[in-house]
Parts: structure tokens; sequence; C-alpha cells
């Protein structure tokens, strides 16, 4: 058995991994640009739509203050590897909902996507959904069909976030995942968007990507990761 296929394995890592983050997070001096447009989403409560790379996801806690955000879940993939990072995410506040559509012949057999899509729009009309559109086996940073489907059918506002810190540890996974180290510079990075309407999926989703990416690169040099 694999390691992360053992619950109590699984349950310790992720105690270990979500107090790592709080370390991290509480002492990473951090940088904050656009944050208007995120307060405003915060300050008139109701659904809205989180979206980052899946490489930010050991971030993703840090761009989303429970105290006065509306409460948040995130669509985490049904693996044995989702199953680990919903618990160590569960653990700061941030339940799942399990799904994933990477796989479009195979989603509502495999890996939930039907039921993680009504899941996710319930989320949606009380509170915020993270989503990582290219999760959970990429390709990196190219955005699945599905977020923009969930924003038009919810009519929630998008928040793109790009989040990075310096220095990190970089997987050597497919997305190249970012994990946050003590002391250091950190970034979040905000981008508001709606579904427009009448407008063609695939346009959405090029014009998506490319401003996700925008805020991604725009947080990248304010840390100084990866230059």
């Amino acid at each position: 058995m694999r390691p992360l296929r053992n619950p109590a394995v699984q349950s310790a890592l992720a105690w270990i991994l979500a107090q790592w983050m709080r370390f991290c997070f509480a002492t990473i001096r951090w940088t904050h640009e656009n944050q208007a447009a995120a307060e405003q989403v915060w300050a008139q409560g109701g659904g809205v739509l989180c979206v980052f790379w899946h490489s930010r996801i050991g971030l993703s806690p840090s761009c989303w203050p429970l105290h006065r955000a509306q409460p948040a879940k995130a669509l985490i993939s049904l693996s044995a590897d989702g199953e680990f990072i919903a618990k160590a995410v569960a653990r700061q506040g941030f339940p799942a909902v399990r799904g994933s559509s990477a796989n479009k012949d195979k989603a509502d057999r495999a890996k939930g996507g039907s039921q993680a899509l009504r899941d996710g729009l319930k989320q949606l009309k009380v509170g915020a959904l993270a989503i990582t559109p290219d999760g959970p086996r990429g390709p990196a940073n190219v955005m699945a069909e599905g977020t923009t489907l969930l924003a038009k059918l919810s009519g929630a506002p998008v928040l793109l976030i790009g989040m990075s810190c310096h220095p990190a540890i970089r997987l050597d996974s497919w997305d190249r995942a970012v994990l946050p180290l003590p002391f250091g510079k950190g970034a979040i990075v905000w981008d508001r968007v709606d579904y427009p309407a009448g407008a063609e999926p695939a346009a959405v989703v090029a014009d998506w990507t490319a401003r996700l990416n925008a805020v991604e690169a725009r947080a990248d040099a304010l840390t100084g990761l990866g230059v």
C-alpha cells in the first residue's frame, strides 16, 4: 500500500502540512495588489468563484481571510492524493467538494464530475468555491471549460488569484507545485471578472487563462520567484 492511501498516514501528514503552512503564512511578509476587488466581493457576500492554478494550492489558504470573507469550500479531486490535500485544506477551514472534470469522457463515472458540478453550484449560492482549472493532472496552466461553466450557470463573480512566495520549495510534479518557506516574501494579486452575457465559452477560457497567467506572473515578479 502506498503511504498516501493509508488513512492514518494521510491524517498525520495532513496535520503536519497544515501546521507548517500556518507557521509560514504567519512569518511571510505579504504584499497585496488590487485587494480592493476582493474586498468588494467579500463585502457584498454571496457566491464567488475563486480561481488559481494548481501549482499554488499550497499557498491558497493565505488569500482568504475567513474572519471577513465568505465561507469557502475547495473543489478537490477524488484521487488518493486529492484525499490528502482535502484533509490538509480542511484543517485550515476549507472543507472540500470532491470531484473532477479532468477526464471529460469518464467524469461522471470515475471522478464524480457531475455531482461535483451540482455541489459546486449549491456552494456558490451561499459562499465561495475555490477551483484549480488545470487540475488534478494538467496540462499545467490550461483551463478546463468547467470553470467557465460554473461561472455562467451560477452567475457568481469570479476572482482570479495569483499567489507567490520566495524562497519556496518547488516540487518535481507535473505542475511544479510551490510550497511555502518561512520568513520570506509573499504576494497575492487579484483580478475580478464575470461571465460575459452571450459569450462563447472558448473565448472566455482564452481571456481568463491570459488574465490568470498575468496575476500569477505579477505575484512572482513581486517575490522574485523563478528569477
